[in-house]
Formats: structure tokens, C-alpha cells, sequence
């Protein structure tokens, strides 16, 4: 399968000649237009494009004052108190290569980043900032992942490729009762063709808070159409003492009733670590990036796992679980009811079902 004209993820073939167009959005270039880099003004007035966009102008930049245009002027924005504030919307085709952003750890769950495709009226992408970034507890923890990277002090980055045939809009909502000053942030794309066999880029955040006794946690559900599952971020709180993860993945594909065509062996397990972890790790395709071992109730886990050169495909419908499992006296499993968070990442040929409510800021709060 092509890969957007030699815009692939991987080394093998950046050797070769390609028609695409690079572009770079940021908030000095806020439609990452040819040859508009850089072209901020120290100005009570705001650029018109960034007017048109509907960002936020804080007016003009003392650390500029004495050099003028060209001389970062404007390389970050403000978000305002609960707002929705529009990072990227161009007309395509093209896809989407890199999303840098950083901003306040304390803002990781406030912050809802949301990203549709080709007009569509609901998001394909919709999470907590820090939850699309396999950050969920609102302390970093560094990801050294081949789509997702976390490195000092705070960069966010994301290499999934993200291609789009009419347009792509980008948006970050702001929960806090608070302004946020200093979002920073940088979006590159090429403008190029898209073949007809790529698939949309989809993520969608859960939290149930505690899981129902007996429960199995639902990472996701109701997707329907063809695609391939790529990735699972888990935000796992344990509740009790002692080990938390004997619980195994069940992925449920096309038409699977009470059981699932795959099922695995136990939490650490899925996440490539084995008998409980004993120490952190991150690696190209699945980490343990947040955690410890010492069993303790109120420990917080950080997982990610990403299905690159194992993609799950499905070609009608998918749904994805995953246990909670600990341990009673007498060696007997103990179903758990944890505070459990979860990103999945999957691409899928639109249109897709809307996502379940995300909830209130309340909801979503880490407490």
C-alpha cells in the first residue's frame, strides 16, 4: 500500500522524489501559508489571519520591541477560559507528518484537543491533551515511542500520519476557569494526493471512574466500517494493594459474540513487559513509561502500546476491553475497581460513528 507519495513513517524510502508540498503551521504562520513564515508584526492590531482564524491577539510583543518583524514576534498563543480555540484548518489533500505542542503539565486534562476531516460535523480525534500524548496523570512522564514522543521538559509529539482529501481542522478547548498563557505549538503537513486505499486517523478517550465491580473496562466500542486498530494508552489507578494486572485484552472483530478472536494473557503482558514489570521501560512500540512496583493503593500507571508492525484489522466492526484483575486471599482473583483512563488510536475508512460523551471537566479531573 502507498504511503502518501514516499511520506511514510519509516527511513526506507526518504531517498526518493516526491510532489508534495512541505507547509508548517505555528502561531507566526497560522495558515502555514508559502513564504508567510515568520511575518508577525509588533502590533496592538492582530495579523489578519490570525483575525480570520479567531485566535486570540495578545498585542505587541515587548521582547520584540527593539528588533522588529521577523524577530519571534509571536511563537505562542493564548488560550482563554473555557474556550475553543482553532490551532489548524486547510484545505487539502494532504497529511499531517508532526504535531509538536507544549504547555503546563496542571493543564493535561484541561485541555481537549479535537480533529476533524473533511467537514465532518463530529470529531475524529478526541482527548485530553496529555491522554493523546500517553500523559494522563498531569506529571510528564518521558515516551520515547516511534508515533509518540515525551521528551524534557514537556515536548508533546506526535508522528502518526494523519491524511486528509478536503480538509483538516484542528482545535483545543480550554476547560480551566483560568487563561492559558504560553501554548505553544507546530503543526507540519505536505499538500499532496492521497490514494484511495488510506484510511482516516481516529483516537477516542474513556474514563470510568471506579469500574463497576465484576466489570471489564471498555477501551473502545461501536466503531463500524474497515480500518486496522493501532494503539491503546491506559491511565491506571489501583485501588487496592497488591498486584494489579492479571486482567487480559480482548479485542472483539467482526460480528464476535460473548468471546473475542483475540484475547491475551495479562495486562503487563499486552504492554511487552512480563510478571508484573518490576521497573519502567519505553520502547518504540510499548512502554511502561509511569509506574512502580511496590503495591501500594493510589499508585498511578502510565502503558502505551502500539500496534505498527502488527496492525489489528477489521473490516465491519471492532471493539476493544480490557480486565481488572488483582488478587483475594487463598490466591483467588479479585475483579478491581480502579480509576481507569485509556486512549485508542485506529484508522478506519469515514464515516465513523460519534463518540460517547467525553464528560465534564469534573469528570475528567485527576483527583
Amino acid at each position: 500500500m502507498a504511503l502518501f507519495n514516499g511520506l511514510g513513517m519509516g527511513l526506507g524510502n526518504i531517498s526518493k522524489l516526491s510532489d508534495a508540498k512541505t507547509r508548517s503551521i505555528t502561531a507566526e504562520n497560522v495558515y502555514g501559508e508559502k513564504g508567510c513564515g515568520g511575518m508577525a508584526e509588533v502590533s496592538a492590531a492582530p495579523q489578519a489571519e490570525v483575525a480570520r482564524l479567531g485566535q486570540v491577539w495578545d498585542g505587541a510583543n515587548p521582547c520584540a520591541r527593539d528588533l522588529g518583524r521577523g524577530w519571534k514576534v509571536r511563537p505562542c498563543i493564548t488560550l482563554p477560559a473555557e474556550s475553543v480555540t482553532t490551532l489548524m484548518d486547510v484545505d487539502g489533500p494532504g497529511c499531517i507528518q508532526h504535531l509538536w505542542i507544549t504547555v503546563e503539565e496542571k493543564r493535561f486534562r484541561d485541555l481537549i484537543l479535537r480533529m476533524y476531516w473533511d467537514d465532518e460535523e463530529t470529531p475524529s480525534v478526541e482527548a485530553p491533551l496529555g491522554d493523546f500524548f500517553c500523559n494522563g496523570w498531569r506529571t510528564r512522564a518521558n515516551v520515547l515511542a516511534l508515533p509518540i514522543n515525551v521528551n524534557p521538559s514537556g515536548a508533546l509529539n506526535c508522528f502518526f500520519p494523519m491524511p486528509f482529501r478536503r480538509r483538516a481542522r484542528i482545535t483545543v478547548e480550554n476547560r480551566a476557569p483560568e487563561v492559558q498563557n504560553g501554548f505553544f505549538y507546530a503543526i507540519n503537513y505536505a499538500l499532496t494526493a492521497v490514494d484511495d486505499d488510506e484510511a482516516y486517523f481516529h483516537a477516542q478517550f474513556r474514563r470510568t471512574n471506579p469500574l463497576p465491580y465484576g466489570a471489564d473496562y471498555t477501551i473502545l466500542d461501536g466503531v463500524r466500517g474497515k480500518g486496522q486498530y493501532v494503539g491503546t494508552y491506559m491511565a491506571w489507578q489501583q485501588n487496592n494493594t497488591g498486584w494489579w494486572g492479571e486482567g487480559e485484552i480482548k479485542l472483539f472483530l467482526d460480528g464476535d459474540g460473548d468471546y473475542p478472536t483475540i484475547c491475551g494473557t495479562g495486562t503487563e503482558d499486552y504492554f511487552g513487559g512480563a510478571w508484573c514489570f518490576g521497573q519502567t521501560y519505553s520502547a518504540p512500540f510499548l512502554g511502561y513509561p509511569l509506574g512502580n512496583s511496590n503495591g501500594e493503593a493510589g499508585n498511578r500507571h502510565g502503558l502505551y502500546r502500539f500496534h505498527i508492525m502488527d496492525p489489528i484489522r477489521f473490516d465491519t466492526d471492532l471493539r476493544v476491553t480490557m480486565q481488572a484483575i488483582g488478587w483475594r486471599n487463598e490466591g483467588r482473583y479479585l475483579p478491581l475497581q480502579d480509576d481507569i483512563a485509556s486512549v485508542a488510536y485506529w484508522y478506519q475508512a469515514d464515516p465513523h460513528a460519534a463518540f460517547p460523551a467525553l464528560g465534564d471537566r469534573d469528570a475528567l479531573e485527576v483527583i
